[in-house]
């Protein structure tokens, strides 16, 4: 999303100034001067100059109050283009993660011959798309009524656990090693989860029902995540999405002075964010 350049603070009482200093430095020439020049120059001169810095007041003034104006406009702007945006990243982790879990599990179903594992698998999809299409109205409405329906608590660590056995519900087959972090901002909490989330709902799209393992620690300062998958699954064809989830969340990680790094490694894919957290130094 292109950002709007910041307004310009222009003033065009300032070359009249300027040149009203030329002409009050030429009017000094004339003293000394004798006859009637010398008495009419002066009065004009500065009769002039004194218009002149009326003027020039009143011109600073309303330039002023029309950059006060276009400032409001621009931060206005900015605060719209800034809630899009975030809007724009909720509405990712939503279709990304909970859609595509549940398309994992209805294709993962086309395998199974068990009609009691088929029954489990609709009902892991029902159970999801519930889920999602509950979170997406909740959504809609915060839109509509902003001041009625409160938006939903922010992701914390709590959460992991439960982000982590959806997947698992879903289809993949998912692991969580979280060491010990200590404390850490609300922030930072909110941008692991995402990391998390973001890194399984690649691993649906890319590897199908495969083994991932998704691992939380402190590095010092930083509290580092890392999603990694072993590679496809025997068969799995790989549903690549737009790309705007792993660009929002680079933002959203660089936005906390952090790194983002997706890479293939040995046949799989890790994600790796590394975050640093003011509330821990050491």
């Amino acid at each position: 999303m292109r950002e709007l350049p910041r307004p310009a603070w222009r003033n065009r009482a300032v070359p009249l100034i300027a040149l009203v200093a030329v002409v009050l430095m030429l009017a000094m020439c004339t003293v000394g001067v004798q006859g009637p020049v010398a008495r009419f120059v002066p009065v004009v001169i500065g009769g002039g100059a004194a218009a002149a810095a009326v003027w020039a007041v009143r011109r600073w003034r309303s330039d002023r109050a029309a950059y006060e104006r276009r400032l409001t406009e621009w931060a206005a702007t900015e605060a719209v283009l800034a809630e899009r945006l975030r809007i724009a990243r909720d509405l990712h982790d939503l279709v990304s993660h909970g859609l595509g879990l549940i398309t994992v599990r209805a294709a993962a179903t086309r395998h199974l011959e068990q009609s009691a594992q088929i029954r489990s698998a609709l009902g892991d999809i029902e159970e999801t798309s519930r889920d999602a299409t509950a979170e997406l109205r909740r959504m809609l409405t915060v839109l509509r009524e902003p001041e009625v329906v409160p938006r939903a608590p922010a992701d914390s660590l709590a959460t992991l656990p439960e982000i982590v056995r959806a997947a698992g519900t879903a289809g993949l087959r998912p692991s969580l090693a979280a060491g010990e972090l200590g404390e850490v901002s609300p922030g930072v909490q909110v941008a692991i989860c995402r990391t998390v989330r973001e890194g399984l709902a690649n691993v649906a799209r890319h590897a199908g029902p495969a083994q991932v393992a998704v691992r939380v620690r402190r590095d010092g300062r930083h509290v580092v995540v890392t999603v990694a998958d072993g590679g496809p699954a025997q068969g799995w064809r790989p549903v690549p999405g737009a790309g705007h989830g792993l660009a929002g969340l680079r933002e959203r990680v660089g936005s906390l002075d952090g790194s983002l790094v997706a890479e293939p490694v040995d046949g799989g894919f890790h994600l790796t964010a590394r975050i640093p957290d003011g509330v821990r130094t050491g």
